[in-house]
């Protein structure tokens, strides 16, 4: 069943008549739309674009969360000849204004919640605006229809804007054969049937929710579904139990909150429990016993979840693989499309991002003693370029044609990649050692009463901003009869007990000098990864 189109307007064609009658896009407690009812919706929304007048190569942007119309707009500005252009609902008002005039989307497809993020005069500039829920047109302005050719593999397909670690977003540039080629490598690394669910939990305007949890399932006639809001325990938890999905992606910090605030806590609720889970061989029992539990609240039927996006916590991956939770780790960027590295559950190397996909090309340029380099790749799914930035584009491409990651990694005998922290973040310390932030931050992530932290170096000092376990410092001092004390006290406390912790973890140049309390969760991207530039 393995099938490699030229173009998605092929891969349309052949899913919407292979699987006609299956069920493929609906929200938890809905009934799905089928294939054959995605491809109408699909042709009809194309046509209002050819009344519109909007011509081949014509920008449409996308702003809403995840829900069954969201496809559909996407692909039918894609097998239309015209280019999506996703945006990120976190995205603010002034950030989605900038997009919609530094794209020149000439329409926009928008729900209903997020509409009051566009200003008044962009609404009634766009020559064409669309309701997301129902597919209604809001407004058009008067236009000849046109109709367009077919998609070629060198067409441009999609624009996707990264809500980046440090700061401005950037258009990438997604061709038809960048996500085609892709779609193939996904398929080469992990094959999926039509009996197989995915519940959709992350902005499907990241390319990694796109590529893999929209696109991937709609080529081979599984099926998805959305939740209706942001994945919080509320929904999310009646959500696995409705869907039961056989596929699910995440980031390190969905699995690492629940593995923080509801697994851990039942393992240190005494002294006698504690005292045994610091026993190994009782602790992976306790774990195994845990995970069956674990694979019961995802609904029973899991048997593919990927993090990616940013790094695992060590601990939480230790759980993942004594519990035997079918977890599976990739890498890659927006750039290219997403994928470049991946492993399946049951093949994952501890802390290592696994090998990278068939077809590609991988090498670490200039490495240290150490072996760490900078990861460069080659590839038919590396991007066109930056939209309308050539000198950007050119300073993630060497001289030889290969593309810059800008990701600081490593690579074993077997070709498993381990990625050490971006280029950008690194800092060099006193006598010209590289220290690589995210290597001492995930040591101090793995304290039971830290969720997050980020280090940088600040006045020449190495300096650790935390955000603690507030509900998990109140309950621990409940069971060591300290209740008494305020939170301050304890914060105060606790930042030089952590202190030393960290300090006796790591090598002597990458020492915290000082913790600074953050008491409010950090601000992140669409993958849940700080933005280190609001807090650096």
């Amino acid at each position: 069943m393995h099938q490699n189109y030229p173009t998605l307007k092929h891969t349309f064609i052949h899913s919407i008549r292979a699987f006609a009658d299956r069920p493929l896009f609906a929200f938890c407690d809905e009934e799905p739309l089928n294939y054959s009812q995605i491809g109408t919706l699909t042709q009809q929304l194309a046509s209002v674009f050819d009344q519109a007048g909007l011509a081949q190569g014509s920008k449409i942007a996308i702003l809403g969360a995840n829900m069954p119309h969201w496809p559909v707009a996407y692909l039918a500005s894609v097998t239309s000849s015209r280019v999506a252009v996703p945006i990120l609902p976190d995205f603010t008002a002034f950030e989605i204004a900038n997009i919609l005039e530094h794209s020149e989307s000439k329409a926009l497809v928008v729900s209903q919640k997020l509409k009051y993020k566009i200003p008044d005069h962009l609404l009634q500039e766009i020559p064409l605006v669309v309701c997301m829920d129902t597919l209604e047109v809001l407004s058009m302005h008067p236009a000849a229809a046109c109709t367009t050719s077919e998609p070629q593999p060198e067409d441009l397909a999609s624009i996707i804007y990264t809500s980046g670690t440090s700061g401005t977003s950037k258009g990438v540039m997604l061709s038809h054969r960048n996500l085609c080629v892709q779609l193939d490598m996904i398929y080469k690394l992990f094959a999926i049937v039509p009996s197989d669910v995915f519940l959709s939990i992350l902005p499907l305007s990241h390319a990694y929710e796109c590529t893999i949890g929209m696109l991937y399932p709609f080529c081979y006639g599984a099926s998805v579904r959305y939740l209706d809001g942001a994945p919080t325990p509320s929904l999310l938890m009646p959500a696995l139990q409705s869907a039961r999905p056989s596929v699910m992606l995440s980031v390190p910090l969905i699995v690492e909150k629940i593995y923080k605030n509801k697994i851990r806590p039942t393992f240190t609720k005494n002294f006698f429990l504690q005292f045994i889970y610091s026993f190994q061989p009782i602790r992976r029992l306790l774990h195994k016993i845990a995970g069956k539990k674990l694979l019961k609240t995802f609904g029973g039927n899991l048997r593919f979840f990927g993090i990616g996006g940013s790094k695992l916590d060590g601990v939480v991956e230790r759980f993942l693989k004594d519990a035997g939770f079918p977890y599976a780790i990739g890498y890659g960027l927006s750039e290219t499309a997403p994928l470049i590295a991946g492993a399946v559950p049951g093949k994952v190397k501890f802390q290592s991002t696994g090998p990278a996909l068939d077809m590609l090309e991988v090498r670490i340029a200039n490495p240290n003693k150490y072996g760490v380099g900078e990861l460069q790749m080659k590839g038919d799914n590396v991007m066109m370029g930056y939209y309308k930035a050539p000198e950007l584009t050119a300073s993630v491409f060497c001289p030889d044609g290969w593309f810059r990651t800008k990701d600081l990694a490593k690579m074993d005998k077997e070709g498993n990649i381990s990625i050490m922290g971006r280029w950008d973040n690194m800092i060099v310390g006193p006598s010209g050692e590289n220290i690589y932030p995210e290597e001492i931050e995930a040591v101090i992530n793995e304290h039971d009463l830290v969720l997050e932290s980020l280090v940088a170096q600040i006045k020449g000092k190495m300096v650790a901003i935390v955000h603690f376990n507030y509900p998990q410092i109140e309950a621990w001092h409940q069971f060591k009869e300290e209740a008494v004390k305020n939170m301050n006290e304890r914060v105060e406390k606790l930042k030089v007990e952590l202190k030393a912790y960290i300090n006796e973890r790591v090598n002597k140049f990458s020492r915290i000098a000082e913790i600074i309390e953050q008491p409010l969760p950090f601000e992140k991207t669409a993958t849940q990864k700080i933005k280190r530039f609001l807090y650096v």
